[in-house]
């Protein structure tokens, strides 16, 4: 435990911030946690936990409750908007965790971040505590709270998500973009679904100007959908608010009746407009740095938002566990030059996704569907070597 005198304090208590404390805690650090949240919850419904971040939390000791509150589908299926045709179906399940040596997992948000923060100790994380301001006084960070509460730490991570407080303590402010698309979301109890037969698959449909997507989660209790129309402009006060379904409903007219049948069996949807960020120059300055949406938010095309964050955190304590404790600054440098052009390319790589899935049908979209069939695109099993075959904690000498 070398390294547990060195302070490191993290804002923000989601799933990227709750990571990167365990994988420093594990690491000998006194790290803290301070979140905005009087109560700590998620808002959100399913997440793919693809191996690259399965590694990780099986690293962490989260092995038994990934299990126990994920599905592992058989297969990413991706499929025709009109008749359903199968256009790449890739198989996952024991094929990819024979692969990579850790398994694609679908989960609950909620369910991942109770599983984080039940393994984080309880007096480190403190709630309540809104981001005011930092201070780098050379030697170690000053930070302050809206309420009143100053502390000082050896290094500072703010992982405060896309609205990032902390991103604009240290670069400035620079509004997310929005992306031109807006999302549908939603819980179905998989029982009320049980005519469709649905396979254990994670489920990806394509047509002109929107996709759907849907898979189990809570080990196949419930189906999350999450359904994304193209749209020029998004001009609500909130990102995410509840919709009607009805509404939902007509945006899919004419889609397969297998998408019709999950949209209209839901209770409740809610809409948001997607926001991403072009990737940046640079995520740390001194004793500080920063992590996840904070510093390179994501469309959800290549689902790996939450998976990049996880990443982060690994990589974020291997270089501090590798560096000196006279030279935190160099570590948080050395963090940012292995993640940031990764993270950077699932970005851009995300945002391509975008334009590839809502292609109206004619030629482009006959030559997507050929790449498809022939295992050339993103999604398909070769092609995310790089992807899932990463592991974010390790981080070799000189690199």
């Amino acid at each position: 435990m070398a390294h547990q005198a060195s302070a490191i304090a993290i804002v923000g208590g989601g799933i990227g911030g709750l990571t990167a404390a365990l994988s420093l805690l594990h690491a000998g650090f006194d790290v803290h946690v301070y979140e905005q949240m009087k109560d700590l919850r998620e808002v959100g419904a399913g997440i793919q936990i693809s191996p690259n971040a399965s590694r990780i939390l099986h690293r962490l000791g989260l092995a038994g409750k990934l299990a126990a509150m994920g599905v592992r589908p058989l297969a990413w299926h991706q499929r025709r908007w009109d008749d359903g045709r199968t256009l790449l179906h890739t198989p996952l399940g024991e094929t990819v965790e024979a692969v990579f040596g850790f398994p694609h997992v679908q989960v609950h948000r909620a369910d991942l971040l109770n599983a984080l923060r039940d393994s984080f100790p309880a007096e480190r994380l403190h709630l309540g505590h809104r981001f005011a301001g930092c201070t780098d006084r050379g030697d170690h960070v000053e930070l302050s709270f809206e309420n009143g509460a100053r502390i000082t730490s050896d290094a500072f991570v703010g992982a405060d998500g896309i609205h990032s407080a902390v991103r604009r303590a240290l670069f400035g402010d620079a509004s997310p973009r929005f992306t031109g698309c807006v999302a549908y979301r939603g819980l179905v109890p998989a029982a009320r679904l049980a005519h469709l037969r649905l396979p254990v698959e994670s489920q990806v449909w394509m047509g002109p100007g929107k996709h759907f997507v849907h898979y189990y989660v809570q080990n196949q209790a419930l189906v999350n959908f999450v359904a994304i129309v193209d749209q020029d402009d998004w001009a609500r006060e909130s990102w995410i608010e509840p919709a009607d379904v009805a509404q939902a409903l007509a945006a899919f007219e004419g889609w397969h009746p297998q998408v019709r049948a999950i949209l209209g069996a839901v209770d409740e949807t809610f809409v948001w407009g997607l926001f991403d960020r072009s990737p940046m120059a640079q995520w740390s300055v001194g004793r500080s740095t920063l992590l996840g949406d904070s510093c390179h938010a994501m469309l959800p095309f290549m689902a790996q938002g939450a998976a990049q964050a996880i990443e982060d955190g690994a990589t974020l304590a291997a270089c501090l566990a590798k560096g000196s404790p006279q030279d935190i600054p160099g570590a948080l440098r050395r963090y940012e030059s292995l993640r940031l052009p990764r993270a950077s390319r699932v970005q851009t790589a995300s945002r391509e996704n975008k334009t590839r899935f809502h292609l109206p049908d004619g030629p482009q979209q006959q030559e997507r569907d050929a790449q498809m069939a022939s295992g050339s695109t993103d999604w398909s099993f070769k092609a995310v070597q790089w992807l899932h075959g990463h592991d974010a904690g390790i981080v070799e000498e000189g690199a």
